[in-house]
C-alpha cells in the first residue's frame, strides 16, 4: 500500500496537483517521553513529480516540514497526463504513486 495520495485536475491546459504523504517526518531534536533518548531523524528529503517522460516539480525537504507532509503545485499540462510523485528520505526508503490527470 502507498504512503501517498495523489490527485491530477486538468483545467485548460494547466494541471492542478495535489498530494497527501503518511510520513513521520522527525527532526531528530524530539526526545522519547519513556526513554528519554533523542528519536531519530526520518525525514522526506526529496520529491520529484513527472508528467509522461518530463519533470514538472522537483522539492527538497528538511526536517522542519510537519508530520504527514500535503503538496499542491500547477504545471502547464492536459487532461490524460501520466503524473507520478516520488519520495525519498534520509534512511534511504523511498515511494512512488501514480494517477491520470482527469
Amino acid at each position: 500500500m502507498s504512503s501517498i495520495k495523489l490527485k491530477a485536475k486538468a483545467d485548460g491546459d494547466t494541471v492542478e496537483v495535489k498530494a497527501l504523504m503518511t510520513h513521520p517526518m522527525e527532526t531528530g531534536q524530539r526526545k522519547d517521553k519513556k526513554t528519554g533518548e533523542l528519536v531519530p531523524a526520518h525525514f522526506i528529503s526529496e520529491i520529484v513529480v513527472t508528467a509522461g517522460d518530463k519533470t514538472v516539480m522537483t522539492a527538497n525537504w528538511g526536517a522542519s516540514v510537519s508530520k504527514n507532509p500535503y503538496l499542491a503545485f500547477n504545471y502547464a499540462g492536459k487532461a490524460g497526463d501520466k503524473v507520478k510523485l516520488t519520495w525519498k528520505d534520509n534512511k534511504g526508503e523511498t515511494d512512488s504513486a501514480e494517477t491520470d490527470a482527469a
